[in-house]
């Protein structure tokens, strides 16, 4: 494989290797962005927990396993998310990536001490990844994941992909990245039976075919009837799952605007805004000749367009 072009290095680099860089006391903390995403995750986890639990007494009654084994082993599997081996794992496997080349290393590494000496954080403490994509994009997972794309890597000048590992940083240091890492985790088992759930429909709809009307309409009429109930002893508040996965990728766009206001403050508002800008150009120049996307879909992204993020940009600009 040839080496990787090195892209134009408009960096200025204020810390060379060999200077004293100064650490923060404290490297993470939680925004408020973590604790919205974790209580709004806290239905699909207790719906989880409820699956887990029917299994465990499946279990208990079949093999006589007691019912607090699987689910203190399923309870304290969130705590791999920041135990190293397992985020290799998650690494190579889940998100497909794979170590940096040394000529890829080369031009990466020296980037990323830069962004993590102006934070003052310890950059030896995470482990930096490559995504084989065409995308100009990167990622943040788990306690210490940072990964780019070959593209960005081999693409964006210094500056920009020095604005991008900023970005990322600011996810890990906000607590994003292990937050919607547990999130993610924890409601797993709910997930599965949906779409196993999803899955079957195609049969269900034949046997719903097959059935009368009048037994169809009787149940129909049963379980609105049963939801009706439940709703008024409950003021409602079911309704509101309704409305969790827009709040849910609002809480995202949030924690995507604060990872940018993170770069900026670092001093790479200007490349950050230049990258997205022309992002901005390429996806208006595709947008001419496909479908543009629905409001749904919109409120249903948890990263914000590009140009609501230039524009919560130029404070800092």
């Amino acid at each position: 494989m040839p080496d990787t072009p090195a892209p134009p290095d408009d960096l200025e680099y204020r810390t060379p290797p060999g200077t004293r860089v100064t650490y923060r006391a404290r490297q993470r903390r939680t925004d408020h962005t973590v604790w919205l995403g974790l209580a709004l995750h806290l239905p699909a986890f207790l719906f989880s927990l409820s699956l887990v639990v029917t299994v465990a007494l499946a279990l208990d009654a079949w093999l006589g396993v007691p019912v607090w084994v699987p689910t203190t082993l399923w309870a304290a599997s969130g705590s791999l998310a920041f135990h190293r081996p397992a985020e290799i794992l998650l690494a190579r496997y889940v998100l497909r990536l794979h170590r940096p080349l040394p000529s890829e290393l080369s031009v990466l590494a020296p980037v990323w001490r830069e962004v993590t000496a102006r934070a003052g954080v310890d950059g030896s403490r995470y482990e930096l990844w490559i995504e084989d994509s065409g995308d100009l994009n990167a990622l943040a997972a788990a306690g210490h994941i940072v990964a780019v794309t070959r593209r960005a890597l081999q693409d964006l000048p210094t500056s920009q992909l020095a604005a991008v590992l900023a970005h990322e940083l600011g996810h890990h240091t906000s607590g994003h990245s292990w937050s919607g890492l547990l999130g993610w985790w924890y409601t797993v088992p709910g997930r599965l039976v949906w779409r196993t759930l999803v899955r079957t429909k195609p049969r269900l709809i034949r046997m719903a075919r097959g059935t009368s009307m009048t037994a169809w309409a009787l149940f129909v009429v049963l379980v609105g009837h049963l939801t009706l109930i439940t709703v008024k002893a409950t003021y409602g508040l079911p309704l509101l799952l309704l409305a969790l996965p827009y709040l849910t990728a609002a809480v995202g766009r949030r924690a995507e605007l604060r990872a940018d206001a993170h770069a900026a403050r670092l001093g790479f508002g200007q490349p950050l805004s230049l990258t997205l800008h022309e992002l901005l150009v390429k996806e208006s120049a595709a947008a001419d000749s496909t479908r543009r996307t629905g409001l749904a879909a919109r409120l249903l992204s948890c990263h914000p367009d590009h140009r609501t993020r230039l524009h919560h940009l130029q404070r800092y600009l």
